[in-house]
């Protein structure tokens, strides 16, 4: 999945700029160097389904080209390294971590750098179009695309549709002694994100019907019919903040002094009414002046495309969540100009580069099969700049389990699969009376309806509707942080050399023992107004997370960084994880749902039926390390763990 990201030599970039000038003066214009021995691959920049059997041919020499070449830096196998000694506990570097000018000195690209590539994309008939820290953006034909990149561009057949990518590996001159760390754009496949969760339309009211439990088990569904043998509970309205700090052992601790982020596509416009509402009606405490900031782009971009209106809800629930679980938390959300992934890593990168937050929630991914290396390659060089500067990043392992159901294709999701991110899985949450942990499940839910008759369930226990993110990596060689703790078995399901392994914690995801969420939607009068449903998905568990590393963050009294090794370090350790498995309880489980037919009032009807939990798809929360809550959820000396740190 990485791009090869060969160590700098030590010697300036200015004795490099005479070399591309002598290819120049020796009669091979940069712009044909392709034809030339001395060039450097990009490895992955083919994407594995640009194959012989799919080529259409050409592409056409006037078509256009916007691609990115993402800078290496001074020594991008040092940023890695360093990356991986700061984190480290058994390390003598644990926790020393640079300043944001320290590593772009460090490892950031030089002028002399970014001035011969931008010299060599010109004259292969570019245009540089930005320049950031981490890469140089350019448009132009594809003719001079294949010039610069020394390979022909040609159609592929992906599905039912035609794109456009490298007929070779991309390459780039020797010259540029190894400037250039990969280059996106190149294939023109759809490269987006979806958010993870399973969000009503927000552009349209959606609530939830009851009966309620007010806490697991509160209320039973006497008249329904039976599931595993017994009456079960109605689903709650949806947890609150309250239950949440109760169930993962939050203590005393708020996130006082604490700074986290959120990354989405889009912006809600009614953000900070929304969360200051949710609050106050909620029991949480009030925000106060300037704790929530928002970071927007000059522009959106492909607002129809992305569904923008959908990741409204998005950022609702992941800021309530994270202010519920961590009321003193300084929140900043930074919105990515579109769904696609150029935007989302300029999002990530603006937390980075302008130090925004230590911990940063992010509820949003695609599957690994749609993640190119040259992707994965950008996204954790910002990971990795991330990890040097003490910042901390978690993603949802995603909501569709193994994603066979969805996919066809056994595979995890990305960026959770990432090696240098935590990848947060979901689990179904009991809280009890007095907000008593009772115990957590796999989320996995099958649905069964109420027959016609009212006594019994249809083709009970019905057809599986989503579950947690998990699995192995079929492209992330395994992490040394999971060598020894995670089966041998999921290790090496892909790869008997052993392959990264998904997800590393879980919290709470299952919709059906969700949280609450309030957000302004338009009612079917036309009217905008403020409403509560309840919501669920990893991408609740994600900010959950991301909260209760604030408040380990707070108890520590300094940045926790990358989490992932100190995560492990202390898996096994007594009272820091809820060991979650299925049947917690000896029994299958099961909640009565009851739903608006019109999802917001009785006017069509009820809509009755039975949510059996703990069914992930092929994947099973078993004793130990699983491939669906990974060591397990937070327990009660979780937050506590990290003083001793």
């Amino acid at each position: 999945m990485r791009s090869n990201r060969a160590k700098l030599r030590a010697v300036s970039m200015a004795a490099t700029l005479p070399m591309v000038a002598g290819a120049l003066a020796l009669g091979i214009p940069a712009a044909h160097a392709a034809d030339s021995p001395a060039r450097q691959a990009l490895k992955g920049t083919k994407p594995a389904w640009a194959t012989a059997k799919a080529d259409k041919g050409s592409t056409a020499n006037g078509a256009q080209v916007n691609a990115r070449v993402y800078l290496a830096g001074r020594d991008a196998a040092g940023l890695a390294a360093y990356a991986k000694a700061v984190s480290d506990p058994s390390s003598p570097l644990y926790g020393k971590y640079l300043s944001t000018k320290q590593a772009q000195n460090r490892f950031g690209a030089t002028k002399a750098q970014v001035a011969a590539v931008k010299s060599w994309l010109t004259s292969a008939g570019l245009k540089v179009t930005a320049v950031t820290q981490h890469y140089v953006a350019v448009s132009g034909d594809v003719a001079a695309a294949e010039k610069a990149f020394g390979t022909r561009l040609h159609n592929y057949a992906k599905g039912s549709a035609t794109y456009r990518a490298p007929e070779q590996t991309a390459s780039v001159p020797a010259g540029l002694q190894g400037a250039v760390l990969t280059v996106t754009g190149l294939d023109n496949a759809p490269h987006k994100a979806n958010h993870d969760d399973q969000l009503p339309p927000p552009d349209a009211v959606f609530r939830n019907a009851g009966p309620f439990s007010s806490y697991f088990g509160s209320k039973t569904a006497s008249t329904l019919p039976d599931a595993y043998g017994q009456k079960i509970p109605y689903a709650i309205k949806g947890y609150t903040g309250k239950q949440l700090r109760a169930a993962y052992g939050a203590g005393s601790y708020t996130g006082k002094g604490v700074r986290v982020a959120i990354t989405d596509a889009y912006a809600s416009p009614t953000i900070a009414y929304d969360a200051g509402k949710y609050a106050v009606r909620n029991g949480d405490q009030a925000w106060t002046t300037s704790q929530l900031h928002q970071v927007l782009p000059g522009k959106y971009t492909k607002t129809d495309e992305c569904k923008a209106a959908g990741w409204y809800g998005e950022e609702s629930l992941d800021v309530e969540a994270v202010h519920a679980v961590a009321p003193n938390a300084d929140v900043t959300y930074v919105a990515s100009a579109s769904c696609y992934d150029d935007d989302l890593l300029d999002s990530l990168a603006k937390v980075v580069d302008n130090h925004l937050a230590d911990i940063v929630s992010n509820s949003w991914g695609d599957t690994e099969a749609a993640q190119t290396p040259d992707l994965a390659a950008a996204y954790d060089q910002v990971f990795q700049l991330g990890a040097v500067q003490g910042i901390g990043f978690y993603f949802s392992s995603g909501d569709n389990g193994d994603e066979v159901a969805n996919t066809g294709t056994k595979q995890v999701d990305s960026p959770a699969n990432s090696a240098w991110v935590t990848a947060v899985g979901g689990t179904s949450l009991a809280v009890g009376k007095g907000d008593k942990y009772l115990w957590e499940t796999g989320w996995g839910t099958e649905k069964a309806t109420l027959a016609a008759d009212g006594k019994s369930w249809t083709a009970f226990p019905g057809a599986y509707t989503g579950g947690a993110g998990g699995g192995t990596s079929k492209t992330v060689p395994q992490p040394y942080y999971q060598k020894g703790i995670v089966p041998k078995a999921l290790a090496t399901a892909n790869n008997a050399a052993g392959n990264r392994v998904v997800p590393d914690i879980a919290a709470i995801a299952d919709p059906n023992t969700g949280f609450l969420v309030g957000q302004t939607q338009t009612f079917p009068d036309g009217t905008e107004q403020y409403s509560e449903y309840r919501i669920g998905g990893t991408s609740l568990a994600a900010p959950t997370i991301a909260a209760i590393q604030a408040l380990a963050e707070e108890a520590r009294g300094k940045a926790i960084g990358f989490a992932n090794p100190l995560i492990y370090a202390d898996y096994g350790k007594k009272d820091v994880f809820h060991d979650v498995t299925d049947h917690p309880t000896g029994t299958d489980l099961a909640v009565a749902r009851v739903d608006y037919a019109n999802g917001f009032d009785k006017a069509k009807g009820l809509l009755y039926s039975v949510r059996s939990l703990g069914k992930d798809s092929s994947l099973s929360a078993v004793k130990g390390y699983d491939d669906v809550t990974g060591v397990g959820s937070p327990a009660n000396g979780y937050v506590q763990s990290y003083r001793k740190h």
